[in-house]
């Protein structure tokens, strides 16, 4: 097995509509590591009944936020499968200051590290003009997208001549107050990893496949410091 400590443990960390869920699918394969994302791990551990999705499940059904260490304890487990032996992508977590430092602590405790941490960086219009282009048929549940992958005819599905709807989230004046409430204590995490020498900024506005080659660039960097 790897020496933990040479384990390629990556964090992205961008807005929404950055393109990160995007990123760390090409990079799981690219690096034939898995993509670790928070929500995802939730999900698995509630459907499997596991210890550590019924302690998550008795705070989530008292509209309690689950505690930073049982989220910790959920990534810890899942890195130590065997499709996580040569590293992992984490997403979604840590999304404050207190989560890193915990994270941090947990991880040097078993001898590992975050080795890179990726910020996906896009201007907050052009996050609000990806976001909100979104629509999708409310008969087929095809999306498209205004600017990116628009129906041949305005507004029309393709497919079922319906009108095309779009989901409250996408709304600008929605997804504009996501950010607002997102992005502060994103780029506080990211001052974290900064000031350890560990992270780099990545423009995001570049197509998806310049992004992913400059994140695998700067995945093979060595770190200022561990």
């Amino acid at each position: 097995m790897p020496d933990p400590a040479e384990r390629l443990i990556l964090l992205l960390v961008g807005a929404v509509g950055a393109g990160k869920g995007t990123q760390a699918e090409l990079l799981s394969a690219r690096l034939d590591i898995p993509h670790l994302a928070s929500g995802d791990l939730f999900r698995r551990n509630l459907r499997e009944g596991t210890p550590l999705g019924e302690q998550a499940r008795g705070y989530m059904e008292n509209g309690d936020l689950v505690p930073d260490d049982l989220t910790i304890a959920m990534f810890m487990d899942r890195l130590a499968e065997p499709d996580a032996a040569r590293g992992a992508i984490l997403d979604g977590f840590p999304r404050t200051v207190r989560q890193a430092e915990a994270l941090d602590r947990t991880l040097a405790d078993h001898g590992e590290r975050i080795r890179r941490v990726i910020y996906i960086d896009v201007p907050t219009e052009q996050l609000i003009q990806r976001v909100a282009g979104r629509f999708v048929c409310p008969t087929c549940a095809t999306t498209y997208h205004a600017a990116g992958d628009p129906p041949l005819r305005p507004g029309i599905c393709d497919k079922e001549g319906t009108p095309l709807t779009q989901r409250n989230d996408d709304r600008p004046e929605v997804v504009r107050a996501r950010l607002d409430k997102q992005v502060p204590p994103m780029l506080a995490v990211l001052r974290h990893y900064e000031e350890a020498g560990i992270a780099d900024r990545i423009d995001g506005t570049q197509p998806i496949e310049l992004v992913t080659e400059a994140i695998l660039r700067s995945a093979n960097a060595t770190p200022e410091r561990a």
